[in-house]
């Protein structure tokens, strides 16, 4: 009976003490993320700097630092298709101090390198926020017979594997929106990658291809100056900025979406009160007057959505193009 009740006696001191371990630890754990940050965040960007997830990605931080008096260090790790900077991320500490911007290649990357990746695009990070989408603008040769994309799609079912198409590089939106332009439309068209949209752009107005597809910010200012032709935008609704441009339905084309876009991101395993933290200090800057029309002159649609928005978004991302690389059979360079 007595060891019985000694044995009694020490389980209820244990779970006391375990007990009291746990309410240290929430509360250890509340008492960082209320105190949090108390040094400089690091903001890995996995693209060179300049371009548009660059531009945004400054824009947004830059606000975020006015509103919060927090010190935030863009980090430019460009190389191997973000893969590179996403590793990075993935790698770092999940104290709040390292987060990522990402965009649609990332979505891609999970089945253009299917069983390749050093992280698990889903898994190795927290979604924090979907800050935009960029509707991209499809634009052809001047020299090309068609005013519109129902003149593009008979074009191109007369001429077989005659025409062609730039992106700048293997499993970019750009890329894969065109390679479900093709699916959907029943089309046969060359794609011809680049280095970049720059170079693209340069082969579009000489003539060597006949189609490129890429941000509005990229290529309306060519359009502007009558140097190459704006068919339509990817999007059910004319985009902000570049309103002269049909939507692709509008412009006799199938009902399909493509865009770029940009998504933050945080390693797996960052306190949920810092995610959260960053995520409402983000939807302010994104929303925020100043944002929308930069964003508008960008061609981005202003979101900054909660992190389980942004978990979905980049879901339905990878689901939507893994069929798309799979049916195209494409592969990464």
């Amino acid at each position: 009976m007595k060891t019985t009740l000694k044995r009694l006696f020490m389980f209820k001191k244990f779970i006391l003490h375990f007990v009291t371990l746990l309410v240290l630890l929430a509360w250890g754990h509340h008492s960082f993320a209320q105190s949090w940050p108390i040094r400089p965040i690091k903001w890995v960007i996995p693209y060179p700097p300049g371009g548009i997830t660059d531009s945004a990605t400054r824009m947004v931080v830059q606000k975020v630092q006015e509103q919060s008096a927090w010190t935030i260090v863009i980090d430019n790790k460009p190389g191997a298709n973000s893969i590179l900077g996403a590793d990075v991320v993935a790698r770092a500490n999940p104290d709040g101090y390292t987060f990522l911007t990402v965009i649609g290649a990332h979505a891609a990357n999970a089945t253009l390198y299917s069983g390749r990746l050093p992280f698990d695009v889903v898994k190795s990070f927290a979604p924090v926020s979907l800050v935009g989408i960029a509707p991209l603008l499809m634009t052809v040769n001047n020299d090309l017979p068609v005013k519109d994309v129902k003149d593009l799609i008979a074009y191109a079912k007369a001429n077989p594997g005659k025409l062609s198409f730039g992106s700048s590089g293997v499993g970019a939106a750009a890329h894969l929106t065109q390679e479900l332009l093709k699916q959907v439309s029943g089309i046969d068209m060359v794609h011809v990658p680049y280095k970049g949209t720059a170079p693209a752009l340069s082969d579009l107005m000489s003539g060597s291809i006949q189609i490129l597809t890429d941000t509005p910010s990229a290529l309306m200012p060519q359009v502007r100056a009558g140097k190459i032709k704006a068919l339509a935008v990817f999007s059910a609704k004319r985009v902000p900025g570049t309103l002269e441009v049909p939507t692709i339905t509008e412009a006799g084309g199938p009902a399909i979406d493509g865009s770029t876009w940009v998504l933050f991101l945080a390693p797996a395993g960052t306190p949920k009160d810092i995610v959260n933290k960053m995520s409402v200090e983000v939807a302010k800057a994104v929303k925020s007057s100043e944002m929308l029309a930069r964003f508008e002159n960008l061609g981005i649609e202003s979101v900054g959505s909660s992190p389980e928005e942004a978990g979905k978004f980049l879901g339905d991302e990878i689901v939507k193009w893994a069929k798309v690389i799979s049916a195209a059979n494409v592969k990464a360079e």
